[in-house]
């Protein structure tokens, strides 16, 4: 039996889609969005991880050096 907690959700409730379907807020795409409640948690890491890089691309997350 797996007792591991499922894996929260980015949303952070600021949520609009850009024109290329990426939340705003979260980063999700909106079929990762629409999928997230049927994903297992490694499934979630890896949008999770896809967000972290989407972020970083667009600037909204910016690393200090």
């Amino acid at each position: 039996m797996n007792d591991e907690k499922p894996v929260r959700s980015p949303c952070v409730h600021v949520c609009a889609l850009d024109e290329q379907d990426i939340c705003i807020g979260c980063q999700r795409t909106a079929a990762e969005i629409t999928r997230w409640g049927r994903m297992d948690n490694a499934e979630r890491r890896e949008v999770l991880q896809c967000c972290l890089e989407r972020a970083r691309a667009s600037g909204h997350l910016l690393i200090p050096s």
